[in-house]
């Protein structure tokens, strides 16, 4: 394999200025997670269940809309997409300021929020794959690796800062600052991007959703089967630790949350020198030795390392995985290809807590996570059958 390109100090300036609209995003996307249950529930007198769907249909609106964010992109351009997206994030932070406006007519109140959150859902599937294939069409395809990682930082660091900001907001302010700062944040990302330079349109054939999906279909499923271990580890880590009779749940996701950011700083370059399948490999037998160590531990401490280890593994996957998927559709439907690749991300966080929970009542709660890893071998075998595929047509 040739020697990979160091990334230069301005390149990662340039990835940093992009992905920044991701960041955003996620501030927009945290901000309400702690506080609208609550107030659904509280203020306006609905069940945990409608707040639980209002909640839910900004994640199912981002799976729907992802196929149509791919082509916006690859036909119109990633600037073009973005400016849509973050405008759609400043009529969802209008909408939202409304429903606080109608609390007084609780059925007016959460009809305008969940139209708040279907906007909300529709934006981010169009600035998250923006973002990425911006920086791509301007750096060229060896940066592939770098936009995913550092994009992924900015999510998890976005909702890890406006969870708690929502929050305070909700309690000195009241419900209607969430939108005020929600409006606030889309005009900021619409200005910056506004300044910003075109990115170049790819040249070639679009493909059919179909034969999109036919060719992404492998490493998603892969990367659908790796995530299940994630879903797991973040829904019933506490249930886990309450059957245990320890204290401290919290701390394992924690530990996963530095462990994986950690390894993508770390290792900014590392699939570009390796390989994106033989990185695959490696990081899901690194997860998959995290969740057999959660399975085993008889100890707090043994469940913080293998939470830590499942972080790591699960930190380069998606870069990994994404540079195969943009080498097997081409340039030209690079964000159509990314944008179904991250949908098999949505369906697997979405469905792994419903199977596992299943799986708990029938193997009990400590041997969810031998399931978990046991679903990730199955990952690793196509990986497998990808990197043997690569090297024969090398060959």
């Amino acid at each position: 394999m040739p020697a990979a390109k160091q990334p230069s100090t301005n390149d990662t300036f340039f990835i940093l200025s992009l992905v920044i609209f991701n960041f955003i995003s996620f501030i927009s996307i945290g901000i309400p997670l702690a506080s609208l249950p609550g107030y659904i529930h509280e203020n306006l007198g609905f069940s945990t269940a409608i707040a639980g769907i209002v909640i839910g249909a900004q994640y199912l609106t981002t799976l729907l809309c992802r196929p149509l964010a791919g082509r916006l992109a690859d036909e119109r351009g990633a600037k073009k997409t973005v400016l849509i997206g973050m405008a759609s994030g400043l009529i969802s932070g209008a909408f939202l300021l409304a429903s606080a406006l109608f609390e007084s007519w609780p059925l007016a109140s959460i009809g305008v929020m969940v139209a708040s959150r279907l906007i909300l859902g529709f934006a981010q599937s169009l600035v998250g794959i923006s973002a990425i294939t911006w920086g791509i069409s301007r750096l060229g395809a060896e940066s592939t690796a770098r936009m995913i990682s550092w994009n992924g930082v900015a999510a998890y660091g976005g909702v890890g800062i406006g969870a708690p900001l929502g929050v305070f907001l909700t309690e000195s302010l009241g419900l209607w600052s969430l939108g005020a700062v929600t409006m606030g944040l889309a005009t900021t990302g619409l200005a910056l991007a506004w300044r910003r330079g075109d990115a170049p349109l790819n040249p070639g054939a679009r493909l059919p959703f179909g034969k999109v999906l036919w060719k992404v279909a492998p490493p998603g499923i892969s990367l659908a089967l790796a995530t299940i271990g994630y879903g797991t580890l973040t829904a019933f880590i506490a249930l886990y630790y309450d059957a245990r009779g320890w204290d401290g749940a919290a701390w394992c996701l924690t530990a996963f949350a530095f462990a994986f950011i950690g390894t993508r700083l770390l290792f900014p370059n590392l699939i570009n020198r390796v390989g994106g399948y033989s990185v695959a490999m490696v990081c899901l037998m690194i997860e998959i030795c995290g969740l057999l160590l959660l399975w085993l531990a008889e100890a707090p401490s043994v469940a913080l390392a293998g939470s830590a280890l499942t972080g790591c593994g699960l930190s380069l996957l998606y870069p990994a995985l994404g540079v195969g998927v943009v080498s097997r559709v081409g340039t030209a439907n690079r964000s159509s290809g990314l944008s179904v690749f991250a949908m098999f991300f949505d369906l697997s966080l979405g469905l792994s807590g419903a199977i596992m929970g299943v799986l708990a009542a029938y193997i009990g709660m400590q041997s969810i996570f031998l399931g978990a890893a046991v679903v990730a071998v199955g990952g690793l075998g196509i990986v497998w059958l990808l990197l043997r595929q690569e090297r024969a047509t090398e060959q």
